[in-house]
């Protein structure tokens, strides 16, 4: 009252009301702003305004979303039929050429028998790390290796930039550990889809795991490294081997295990390979001399390619197929690797934050975001124990939920476990085919990938559905691969050295 007392009588007391006015208008304006950080910037996504609902009911109707991610036992076996009949395919001379799962012949027709020795050399490229390894094969397998990234540019940037790329590592490994005077033989594993027409040749039949890198499609990979070692003129080196991972997973358990038959990466990838008797590889055209076997290279992320997976597809995975780099192949992968796991599940996520059954209907911009929910929280999330949400609580503080209640949690982590189960039980309809091929008593499988390496129940996942889906007396063992695509590569090379039939 005396400040309007004042401002009827005094211009100082007008202008002190105007003062008075913007300090209001500027606490507001704090309070506001404070509100919405608080919030995390969180938007009401739900569409239509839902009654409240017990975490009883919300949990129910949750389930029944996720439903068609889950995979019964005859859906599997529908998986497995599918599957038997597309390698059947690939195999075919005739068939091959429209067949989805290529199953190259890898010209490896021997494993290892623990004795090979000696120093190689072995370049990795498989995604987006780089590595340059020195392995010493003996009583003992030593390494030395350092990696290297890829840059994004280099990734989809001209073919001559990227082998340019993988020379510069290459010379500077040599260089830094003084190898220039010894010309030690190279493998080199090249992890992406290639038509071998020998040990020392490998066609990039087409890109995946995010690379388009151009003028590199059709043509030998070995071939380009070669012109750009050439290029450098600084390094002198061998190549004696190009292989797959899977192939390297193989023979690394090999190794170790004398009857590691099948190799099988669930990585940023996912991909199999096996070993076939030659009398059912009509695309064989090499020698048939002892031994009558060779590793055959499925490719099998492109299984679902032709429309035969359509029946177990979800409207999550059209989406992530839709926004890929390549869309409509290799769809068998973006159901299972850590490339796309992570988006799946965010999909799942945003579409029960719409309907109003996580969060109170609110959502964040990060969760918008495509890729945002990353593959790895899937499994930090299944890493918390029963009724413990430590992990999940600080991923969804990451994505800007501060205030998930318990009930939101064990939602998330039921998104999660019916994504990454899904992703195991494919995988192992996959490997159980391949063990059934094969028909031999005792079968161990060589596993590698940061997938099955880091989620918890991957592993007894597959154990407990491969079970379920082999022929009766098979006995398996799955092995974790200790640097299959480092270790393989020398192993190759060395075999070849002393296998005539892979000369």
């Amino acid at each position: 009252m005396e400040i309007v007392a004042a401002a009827d009588s005094d211009e100082r007391g007008l202008s002190l009301l105007k003062v008075v006015d913007v300090l209001q208008k500027a606490v507001l304006f704090v309070h506001s702003y404070t509100v919405d950080k608080i919030k995390g910037q969180l938007t009401r996504a739900a569409t239509v305004e839902m009654p409240p609902m017990s975490d009883q009911v919300i949990a129910s109707k949750v389930k029944a979303i996720c439903e068609e991610l889950i995979l019964s036992q005859e859906t599997l076996k529908e998986v497995c039929d599918c599957l038997q009949e597309e390698i059947n395919k690939g195999l075919g001379k005739d068939s091959n050429p429209e067949a989805t799962i290529k199953c190259f012949p890898t010209y490896v027709r021997d494993l290892p028998n623990g004795k090979e020795k000696g120093r190689f050399l072995a370049l990795d490229l498989g995604g987006t790390n780089f590595r340059v390894l020195l392995i010493e094969l003996g009583d003992k397998c030593t390494m030395d290796s350092r990696i290297y990234a890829v840059p994004q540019p280099i990734m989809v940037g001209p073919g001559d930039g990227l082998f340019d790329h993988i020379a510069e590592c290459l010379a500077s490994f040599i260089k830094e550990r003084d190898l220039g005077k010894e010309l030690l033989p190279l493998g080199f594993t090249f992890s992406f889809p290639c038509k071998q027409e020998g040990l020392t040749k490998a066609r990039l039949v087409h890109w995946t795991k995010g690379f388009r890198c151009e003028g590199v499609e059709g043509r030998d990979v070995v071939e380009l490294l070669k012109q750009a070692i050439a290029r450098r003129g600084d390094v002198s080196i061998k190549i004696c081997a190009v292989l797959n991972d899977t192939t390297g997973t193989l023979m690394s358990c090999a190794w170790k295990s004398s009857n590691c038959r099948i190799g099988v990466i669930v990585g940023t990838g996912t991909n199999a390979c096996y070993m076939e008797k030659l009398e059912k590889v009509e695309l064989w055209d090499g020698e048939v001399n002892h031994p009558p076997q060779v590793i055959i290279n499925t490719e099998w992320g492109a299984f679902g390619d032709n429309g035969c997976l359509d029946f177990i597809r979800t409207e999550y995975d059209d989406n992530v197929d839709r926004e890929s780099v390549n869309p409509g192949k290799q769809l068998f992968e973006k159901m299972i690797s850590g490339m796309y796991m992570g988006e799946i599940a965010r999909q799942v996520l945003v579409r029960l934050v719409s309907e109003g059954l996580l969060f109170g209907g609110y959502t964040s911009e990060i969760l918008q975001e495509k890729g945002s929910f990353f593959t790895k929280y899937i499994s930090e999330i299944e890493s918390d124990k029963v009724g413990d949400f430590n992990n999940c609580r600080a991923i969804l503080e990451e994505l800007g939920f501060n205030d998930a209640t318990d009930a939101d949690c064990a939602n998330v982590r039921y998104v999660c476990k019916c994504v990454s189960k899904r992703a195991a039980f494919l995988t192992a309809a996959g490997v159980s085919v391949l063990l059934n091929r094969i028909n031999d008593e005792s079968v161990t499988v060589g596993v590698d990938g940061s997938v099955y390496r880091f989620h918890p129940h991957f592993h007894n996942l597959m154990v407990e559905q491969i079970s379920q889906l082999i022929k009766p007396g098979i006995k398996f063992d799955l092995m974790l691969s200790e640097d299959g695509s480092g270790r393989g590569a020398a192993l190759v090379a060395a075999v070849a050295s002393r296998c005539p039939a892979m000369r």
